[in-house]
């Protein structure tokens, strides 16, 4: 039996717009339950690169409580409306717009900028996109921020969300064109060792 000497690749896929089907499950975008002590709203759209809504695309969050601790509970696949897991799922709307709810992320060390880390499903993209999204309350600490500082100043601007005047957060994603996001490449990047 002869066997091929090159195979030929299987085409690839992008990892969109299926979300509906598997993806979404109840109170996935309540790290905790809205009007609990400490709440904040994280809202915003999520952009193509001519600047339109996606109506078809899915964000996660993992992020730090309020006091800097990686939460290490179970459950966040089945929310009690108490236990803060850190994690959050949620499709954005007809109008590409995405809402949260969860709390101000604190310091992960003395000093170092609070942050929440974003990961972005869209239809047209061969793999999902990484990113963060800062806090903007104490310059200082952006100011040190070994990521931020690496960037020129206009594009460590998508990084950092507005406060809104209800203590919330606002904060848009745009994928390609003028005013991208900067998204975070890991490929390179190692596990720990066993």
């Amino acid at each position: 039996m002869n066997k091929p000497t090159q195979l030929t690749p299987t085409p690839a896929q992008t990892v969109g717009p299926f979300f509906g089907y598997a993806l979404p499950y109840a109170k996935d975008r309540e790290l905790l339950a809205p009007g609990s002590p400490g709440s904040i709203r994280l809202q915003g759209t999520v952009y193509d690169g001519a600047g339109h809504p996606i109506p078809d695309a899915i964000l996660e969050i993992w992020q730090a409580d309020a006091d800097g601790s990686v939460p290490q509970h179970t459950g966040s696949l089945v929310r009690d409306g108490y236990t803060f897991t850190g994690f959050g799922r949620t499709a954005v709307g007809n109008a590409g717009t995405f809402t949260f709810t969860t709390v101000n992320p604190g310091p992960t060390e003395a000093g170092a900028a609070p942050f929440i880390a974003v990961a972005v499903f869209a239809r047209g993209l061969m793999n999902r996109l990484f990113t963060r999204v800062y806090l903007p309350d104490d310059e200082a600490a952006l100011a040190r921020d070994r990521l931020l500082s690496s960037l020129d100043p206009d594009r460590r601007r998508t990084l950092i969300a507005r406060r809104d005047p209800d203590g919330g957060l606002s904060w848009d994603i745009r994928l390609q064109g003028d005013g991208e996001t900067v998204f975070l490449d890991f490929s390179g990047v190692e596990g720990p060792s066993t």
